[in-house]
């Protein structure tokens, strides 16, 4: 069982998460499985059966935010003596060398990664290519889509 690490953020989020799923939802999904069966015969009910499965899927996602949150290494970077050094937790902000377009990454745990919102995964090949970087470093990545070339412009541990 290896510790993840996960931002102050990330853990919050996860939290706010279960107590929905728990409080909420799953009284929610009690109250479909119960007018469901008012129908009668169980075997061709769909919307029995709907429910079950939607039971069945939140009480697996409260098992896995449970898991998460037991493993949870919690790193608060505004702890941490900023030297400049792309590290667990930092905002990074990048020029793309090839577009010279600004970019601002903030580098989380797998769990609470969302490209659409900058969070990037650290094992990611941006994140990965990103570690232990500094300001003002060139660095070249390899992803997916190619290689890409970056500037570091600024660290910041917020």
């Amino acid at each position: 069982m290896d510790k993840e690490p996960i931002t102050l953020n990330g853990l919050k989020k996860l939290e706010e998460e279960l107590i929905y799923l728990k409080e909420k939802k799953r009284p929610q999904i009690v109250a479909a499985i119960s007018e469901a069966r008012s129908h009668g015969d169980l075997k061709e009910n769909a919307e029995y059966h709907a429910a079950k499965e939607e039971q069945s899927h939140n009480e697996g996602r409260i098992e896995e935010i449970n898991d998460i949150i037991a493993r949870a290494n919690v790193i608060d970077v505004t702890k941490i003596n900023n030297d400049g050094k792309v590290i667990f937790g930092s905002t990074v902000f990048l020029e793309n060398l090839d577009t010279s377009e600004k970019i601002t990454f903030k580098i989380v745990g797998r769990d609470e990664s969302n490209l659409k919102e900058k969070l990037i995964y650290f094992q990611s090949p941006i994140g990965k290519g990103l570690i232990g970087k500094n300001k003002d470093e060139l660095v070249e990545i390899s992803t997916p889509a190619g290689v890409k070339n970056f500037k570091i412009i600024d660290v910041k541990y917020i």
